[in-house]
């Protein structure tokens, strides 16, 4: 092996190994103590000086440690210590004062802290939200004396178990003590208002007016509340509000805000949506079979990683393209861009210590890394343009270079067709009894079409004689004759043994009334009894509704019913014009007295 650097650790050459792949090993240290993930990783010119500098918002322990951490070459230059947990950084141009140094933005909690010359300028806090009233009541109770702690844990969890407004950060910390510790926690925070504040869930950044590399930016902000913010660069006043169905978890932003944006979002309910500009609510949605772990624009198209071990490719309105499996679950995804080359490709690493590179759904390049990658990050550093930098689960950086020699082949390295139509479809085995079937119809074939049409046409002729039938005894609800078109539907009601029996009977004729019309009702005089069984029908008029009552009393005690039918007759004929069979409840009424 061979090894060389700058002194100021500004430069670096390669560590040159026999791989003859289309990566060099620039350089690899397995105790950096970096824990961070792709969000949180950035490279910018931070001098003005032509080396890009890699920026790191370290997790630390997660609870302690946090830094933002700032890489020269291959050795820690600077190092801020950062309140709470980064989840995310971005260098922006907030103005266009020479020499043109960007500053950088660490979301951490509910603030955005901006460095400007790696030291801190300013700090953007969310506005807060509305608290919950009931436990501003509880809490008021508390310091008035009147309840204690124990109390006071019981009907907080019974709030947060009813209400619709979340419970404040006090409150959560408050049910999350031993009863030991309540007593102190109540004592020391009574006496402060309740304050209900949402954190920063993702962040990134969007062109102003220009599409030039050093143009203005704005932040856009997501939060845990389901909002997205776009703050000014300058006053970092918020200049647009757009809520989401469910709160976003990774953000991918095009566009320039005077002229025309698209932010597209990923959230925690397993769907993609798209905003645009002058809208505050999505416009599409995209909706995913498992939950979405990367999300990456390649073009005018989006890549989106999955919990299910799968890529799927989307245009930007959420028609699906394509779709390929991978050989292990996706720990993160970052986008590969080369404008010198006019190259672009994704990045995909595993969990089983692979990086995958991806031209839609064609595999360029594999990667090999002694661990788990948690973090990637592609771009200029130092002053190489296609450096790969990576972060590992023990805490270990990796850097590779791209060979200047290197090219990549849009179709699979593999002669010949794709590698998934080699793949055996899991198929079950024949039976013996599936071989015998299929040997029958092969050798019968024609004896059993035949015997299926003669039993199809057999059916419709069935069916055809049994509508005839219908239609010549007037069995239908609507009549058939063209002189005097009725339709005629029945309603009951009641619990018995008394019940209200009406029908509606309706002319639908154009135009033409129709008039000399009777109802006989036929039913079993051993179950049920009627005032009238036969009434005379007025004149119908065309499209009115008349509906004749009438009342059924059952006088059986047994609990069983019978099927009234109802003719529709007209005066001198004795074939129905309408006949109904209503189908009776049984008389609940009598079985209770």
């Amino acid at each position: 092996l061979l090894a060389s650097s700058s002194g100021d650790g500004g430069v670096f050459f390669l560590e040159l190994s026999s791989d003859t792949g289309k990566w060099l090993d620039a350089h690899y240290d397995p105790v950096a103590g970096l824990y961070t993930f792709s969000s949180c990783m950035d490279l910018a010119d931070l001098n003005g000086d032509g080396e890009n500098r890699l920026l790191v918002g370290d997790l630390g322990s997660g609870s302690s440690g946090m830094k933002l951490k700032v890489y020269r070459g291959t050795a820690l230059s600077s190092e801020s210590a950062l309140l709470d947990l980064p989840t995310g950084l971005v260098s922006f141009f907030m103005d266009l004062h020479e020499p043109r140094i960007p500053a950088v933005a660490v979301a951490s909690g509910p603030c955005v802290y901006i460095y400007k010359n790696l030291r801190p300028y300013f700090k953007f806090t969310l506005p807060g939200l509305d608290a919950n009233s009931l436990e501003q009541d509880v809490w008021q109770q508390v310091k008035e004396g009147q309840i204690d702690p124990l109390s006071l844990k019981e009907m907080l969890e019974s709030i947060r178990n009813k209400a619709d407004v979340p419970l404040s950060v006090r409150s959560l910390s408050f049910l999350s003590l031993e009863p030991a510790q309540m007593d102190e926690f109540v004592q020391l925070h009574k006496h402060q208002p309740i304050k209900r504040q949402t954190v920063i869930t993702c962040i990134q950044t969007l062109k102003k007016s220009t599409s030039d590399d050093d143009g203005v930016s704005c932040l856009v902000i997501g939060t845990e509340s389901s909002h997205v913010y776009i703050l000014d660069p300058e006053a970092f006043i918020i200049l647009s509000k757009m809520l989401l169905p469910s709160a976003p978890t990774m953000m991918n932003v095009t566009g320039q805000f005077d002229v025309e944006f698209r932010v597209t979002v990923a959230c925690r309910n397993g769907n993609i949506y798209v905003l645009r500009r002058e809208l505050d609510k999505p416009k599409y949605c995209i909706e995913l079979s498992s939950h979405p772990v990367g999300l990456i624009r390649v073009g005018k198209n989006l890549v989106v990683g999955c919990t299910d071990e799968s890529l799927h490719g989307f245009t930007q309105k959420g028609k699906k393209l394509w779709k390929i499996s991978l050989p292990a679950p996706i720990t993160t995804m970052a986008t590969m861009d080369l404008p010198t080359r006019g190259f672009q490709a994704v990045l995909v690493g595993l969990a089983n210590c692979e990086v995958h590179l991806y031209r839609d759904k064609n595999l360029l390049s594999t990667i090999r890394t002694p661990d788990v990658v948690t973090s990637i990050c592609f771009g200029r550093y130092g002053r190489e343009d296609g450096t790969l930098i990576m972060t590992t689960k023990g805490g270990g950086l990796l850097v590779k270079i791209l060979k200047r020699t290197a090219a990549f082949e849009d179709r699979d390295s593999a002669p010949g067709p794709p590698l998934t139509q080699s793949v055996r479809l899991n198929t079950q085995k024949k039976t013996k009894l599936y071989v015998d079937q299929m040997l029958r119809e092969r050798e019968s074939g024609t004896i059993m079409h035949r015997a299926f049409q003669m039993d199809l046409s057999r059916l419709r002729l069935a069916t055809a004689k049994a509508f005839l039938k219908a239609l010549d005894s007037s069995l239908t609800p609507m009549s058939s004759s063209l002189s005097e078109p009725l339709k005629m539907n029945a309603v009951v009601q009641g619990l018995g043994p008394s019940f209200k029996l009406t029908l509606n009977i309706q002319n639908t004729a154009a135009c033409r009334p129709v008039m000399n019309l009777a109802i006989s009702i036929l039913y079993d005089e051993t179950l049920y009894r009627m005032r009238n069984s036969y009434m005379r029908i007025p004149l119908l008029v065309p499209g009115l509704v008349y509906p004749i009552e009438t009342f059924v009393e059952c006088t059986s005690d047994r609990g069983i019913s019978d099927i009234i039918k109802v003719f529709v007759l007209h005066e001198g004929k004795s074939s129905p014009l309408l006949t109904a069979h209503i189908n009776m409840p049984i008389s609940e009424g009598l079985m209770l007295g």
